[in-house]
């Protein structure tokens, strides 16, 4: 059965600074991030050498960079960078990204708001 690998991300926090509203862009908030990568893990589960896979702790760098160095208005900006960055620079068939903002300004009572996208590789935006 190809095709069912992935690797999982969850529950990313990072403190940043991207939203629409101008004391978001001041004051910051917390985001959570969760990640699937998806590729074949036969080899790596064969050969177990970190090689032959896509290394996890490299991958949470780079969002940790896109979440923490960058500003956005829109989280969906945000996670469409996080996808991007992620395809180029590791070896995977498609990732699942969703960013959580849970103190989203929204009057009323919520839990969360989160944006959830989908790319493979070789699309283009």
């Amino acid at each position: 059965m190809s095709g069912h690998d992935a690797i999982h991300l969850r529950g990313l926090e990072f403190y940043a600074y991207h939203g629409v509203l101008p004391e978001e862009q001041v004051l910051g908030q917390r985001f959570l991030i969760d990640m699937d990568i998806f590729l074949d893990l036969r080899q790596a589960g064969s050969s177990d050498q970190v090689g032959d896979t896509v290394h996890y702790g490299e991958v949470y760098q780079v969002i940790k960079a896109c979440v923490t160095e960058d500003r956005h208005q829109l989280v969906e900006r945000l996670a469409e960078e996080i996808a991007q960055r992620v395809l180029a620079q590791f070896s995977c068939a498609s990732i699942r990204v969703e960013v959580h903002k849970p103190q989203a300004p929204i009057s009323g009572i919520f839990r969360d708001v989160s944006v959830e996208i989908w790319r493979e590789a070789g699309e283009r935006v």
